[in-house]
């Protein structure tokens, strides 16, 4: 596929391109920072999308973006650590879902205001 429809004037071709999972992760990578809100959403939600672009997305202000970028698991440690703090707490629950969690970081969930939250910590197999 070439990468060139990434970048597309129409935004239903950027949102098919970003939904395929065939789509080249430099296009994924591009449409990661596209101005419309649901061609990021679909890149958050294709499997194919690299960890480098999942980092981007983790500080996207759409919740369904960071929601999915927080279910993945070759989604960074790092990006996991910042949505660990996320304001929306379904975003929180995926993290300590997130079998890739680091310890230190669902250390500091098992410590969320929110009982869901500690509780999906407390069954999360890395949490000893």
């Amino acid at each position: 596929m070439n990468s060139q429809i990434a970048t597309d004037k129409d935004v239903s071709v950027r949102k098919e391109v970003a939904a395929n999972p065939s789509t080249p992760a430099d296009a994924l990578k591009v449409l990661a920072n596209d101005e419309d809100v649901f061609v990021r959403r679909e890149v958050a939600a294709n499997r194919s999308t690299p960890a480098d672009a999942l980092k981007v997305l983790a500080n996207d202000e759409d919740v369904f973006v960071r929601w999915w970028v927080a279910s993945w698991r070759n989604t960074p440690a790092d990006a996991l650590k910042v949505l660990a703090n996320d304001e929306d707490v379904s975003v929180r629950r995926r993290v300590a879902d997130n079998r890739r969690t680091p310890i230190d970081t669902l250390k500091v969930l098992a410590m969320d205001k929110d009982v869901s939250v500690r509780s999906r910590v407390a069954s999360n197999p890395n949490f000893k």
